[in-house]
């Protein structure tokens, strides 16, 4: 146990169709690198008369990473962008100085069942960059670099892991893999980065001989040379980069290291200042009063 520094459980909340298990932010931890919002949701089969409808709403100061199991979800922006976010992809959506961004079920499947399971993940970005130009990227699964060894199959979804670097932009060094274990399989976890952790999404899986405990996220010492394996299979994320040395706030979807940021952010979403999202500018989330769960999924 002395290489896993931390174990932290889930906050689950019932959203009706589907559950969203998040560890980060936990009162225990704020981030793991730059990882400061960690969602995972599913897996679950969305019913045929309902779907995934989230609103326009405002992010600042931070990136959105958005991967998905299975599943799809429609994306927009207020940079105009439309994506349909498929299983394998990475959505990355850079908020800097402020964006607005809506997900729903795509209309082609609102009148079927829908499976629905992924993860979703902020990312804080470093000082100096907070405030940078938003941007969205989307890399197709076929663009993520693919490694093999004993019985594992991993995809880099951000970062260089075991050798190969996927080609989705970082704003601070960071690592995040989707690592699938066949039975008996097993994977060494790459030991550079400053601050790593694991979590289980499927099967079974342990860490050096420790088993693994669903959706809940194992953090690793700094230098321990770990490796994880599986009995009969299974599916882990890992992830992790650079630790940060100046505090990040959160309130509601605002991440920032000025507290006087997110209270003008507030005021610029209550007063309708954010940019509008093409093609889904009727609805938009309001600003929430007091002091919000930050629950806005995605």
């Amino acid at each position: 146990m002395r290489k896993i520094t931390q174990i932290i459980t889930p906050t689950t909340h019932d959203l009706g169709a589907f559950e969203v298990r998040r560890v980060l932010p936990s009162p225990h931890r704020r981030m793991v690198g730059p990882f400061i919002f960690v969602d995972e949701f599913g897996p679950a089969i969305l019913p045929e008369d309902s779907g995934m409808n989230v609103r326009p709403h405002p992010h600042i100061n931070l990136a959105t990473v958005t991967y998905l199991f299975e599943g799809a979800i429609d994306h927009r922006d207020s940079l105009g962008t439309f994506q349909t976010i498929r299983p394998g992809a990475v959505n990355l959506m850079t908020a800097g100085r402020g964006i607005v961004h809506s997900e729903r079920s795509p209309l082609e499947s609102r009148d079927a069942p829908k499976p629905m399971f992924g993860m979703q993940t902020w990312l804080a970005l470093p000082d100096g960059m907070e405030e940078i130009e938003p941007a969205f990227e989307n890399v197709a699964a076929a663009d993520l670099p693919i490694v093999e060894d004993g019985g594992a199959t991993a995809r880099v979804i951000m970062g260089s892991l075991w050798g190969q670097s996927a080609p989705t932009t970082c704003h601070a060094e960071t690592i995040y893999a989707d690592i699938l274990l066949a039975p008996d399989g097993v994977i060494p976890i790459d030991s550079e980065a400053d601050e790593r952790a694991v979590m289980l999404v499927d099967g079974d899986a342990a860490l050096d001989g420790v088993p693994l405990e669903k959706y809940l996220l194992y953090v690793i010492a700094p230098g321990a040379k770990v490796s994880l394996s599986s009995r009969s299979g299974g599916r882990a994320m890992l992830l992790g980069g650079e630790a940060f040395s100046s505090e990040r706030h959160v309130w509601w979807n605002f991440v920032s290291s000025r507290k006087d940021r997110i209270e003008q952010a507030k005021v610029d979403w209550a007063e309708g200042r954010f940019p509008k999202v093409p093609g889904d500018a009727d609805e938009y989330i309001p600003l929430p009063e007091g002091q919000p769960k930050t629950i806005t999924f995605l």
